[in-house]
C-alpha cells in the first residue's frame, strides 16, 4: 500500500492542494493533477529541457522532481507568462515574430528558460543567450531563430 502525502503548492498564481504518492513526478502533477498541459515531458530524464518549469523563480526540470518536492513552493508554467489569453508576453511575441518555434515541442521550456535569464541579463551576446539555452534541445530550428527571437525579446524590452 502507497503513502499520500498532502501538498499544497501555487502554480501560476493559484493555490492547489491535493494528495499524492510520493514518487508522483513533478511534470505529471502539473500536467495530470492540475490539467497545465503546456509543460511537456521529453527524455524525461532532465536532459532535454522540455519540462522546464519555474520553482520559485528558478528555471528546473519537473521530470526529476518529485511532486512532494513542490511543497510550500511557488511554480510558474508557460500558462503563467500571460493573464490575457488574447495577448502573448513580450517574449512570446518575439518568439512569433523572429520565428523562433517549428513544431513548438521544445518551446515551453526554452520560454521558461529564457524567461529569468532575461530578467537578470537585459542586453546579453549571441554566445550569452546560446550559452542560457544549451541545456534545451530543439530538433527543428536549428537555434538561430530562437537566439533571434531572444534577443528581439531584449530589444523590445529595453528599447525604452
Amino acid at each position: 500500500m502507497s503513502q499520500i502525502l498532502p501538498i499544497t503548492v501555487s502554480i501560476n498564481g493559484n493555490q492547489y492542494q491535493h494528495e499524492v504518492e510520493p514518487r508522483l513526478l513533478l511534470v505529471d502533477y502539473v500536467r495530470q493533477v492540475a490539467g497545465l498541459t503546456g509543460t511537456h515531458v521529453g527524455c524525461e530524464h532532465g536532459v532535454c529541457g522540455a519540462c522546464t518549469i519555474l520553482f520559485d523563480g528558478k528555471p528546473v526540470r519537473s521530470c526529476i522532481m518529485f511532486a512532494v518536492q513542490a511543497d510550500g513552493h511557488e511554480l510558474m508554467t508557460v500558462e503563467g507568462l500571460t493573464d490575457d489569453e488574447k495577448k502573448l508576453h513580450p517574449l512570446q511575441q518575439a518568439f512569433w515574430e523572429a520565428h523562433g518555434l517549428q513544431c513548438g515541442f521544445c518551446t515551453p521550456g526554452i520560454l521558461m528558460t529564457l524567461l529569468p535569464y532575461l530578467k537578470e541579463n537585459p542586453k546579453p551576446s549571441e554566445a550569452e543567450i546560446r550559452d542560457a539555452i544549451s541545456g534545451n534541445l530543439c530538433r527543428c530550428t536549428g537555434y538561430q531563430h530562437i537566439v533571434d527571437a531572444a534577443r528581439l525579446a531584449t530589444e523590445k524590452t529595453h528599447s525604452t
